[in-house]
């Protein structure tokens, strides 16, 4: 069962019933397999804002290991959601870039940043807890 904004449906999300047959798959379930990765947002919101190589983003997402960092990347190419491409220069250059794919999945963070700071902030629930990798509530 899926549910489905619609703005013409005053009392709340309309629900839709939808059966998946075994061949066809869940794009809730298949979306998140791709961003579910801790930091994989971050970095995802870190490309959108202009940071494209390596050690920048190293750099913006502190606490992250080089380790997971490259996982992540490397991860996120397979997907289609970003592209690499290196220079022949010394020393070697890379720079990641979204995909027409990736660009696709910006609303959904901006949608993510809205609710934590409506919902999740001092502002919205008063508890001042802050949520993110660096913390338990991420």
């Amino acid at each position: 069962m899926w549910i489905r904004h619609n703005p013409e449906h005053k009392e709340g999300p309309a629900i839709v019933r939808h059966s998946i047959t075994a061949k066809e798959s869940c794009p809730v379930l298949k979306t998140a397999e791709i961003i579910s990765g801790k930091w994989t947002l971050l970095v995802l919101r870190d490309l959108a804002e202009g940071i494209n190589r390596f050690s920048a983003l190293e750099r913006s997402l502190q606490g992250i290991s080089p380790k997971t960092l490259s996982e992540r990347l490397k991860s996120l190419e397979k997907a289609g959601v970003i592209t690499r491409k290196s220079y022949p220069e010394v020393p070697p250059r890379v720079e990641y870039s979204l995909t027409a794919r990736g660009l696709d999945l910006i609303p959904l963070i901006d949608h993510m940043r809205d609710y934590g700071l409506k919902w999740l902030m001092e502002s919205g629930n008063g508890s001042g807890q802050r949520f993110g990798p660096e913390s338990d509530g991420s």
